[in-house]
């Protein structure tokens, strides 16, 4: 198979903030065409985002001294396209 690797960079709006990011998509296959002859491909994008560039500032200490939440929030997303013939 070859390399279906690629950036996809767009504009992700959170609580009224709108932030340019990137994010790595991989196709992870492709399924043979359907009844009607369609065909799908299946791709994941990754990235990382920093919730406080977004305004999601709300935290907690714990007991130990820790936060509950971190800083960096990991993007994993799931999607098929559809060629219609």
């Amino acid at each position: 198979m070859a390399d279906s690797t690629c950036e996809l960079v767009g504009e992700l709006t959170i609580r009224d903030v709108t932030k340019e990011i990137a994010l790595n998509v991989k196709g992870t296959g492709i399924l043979p065409a359907d009844s009607k002859g369609d065909e799908r491909a299946a791709f994941t994008a990754t990235g990382r985002i920093n919730r406080f560039d977004f305004g999601l500032k709300w935290n907690k200490m714990i007991e130990t001294g820790g936060l509950v939440l971190g800083a960096d929030v990991d993007l994993v997303l799931s999607f098929e396209g559809v060629h219609h013939k």
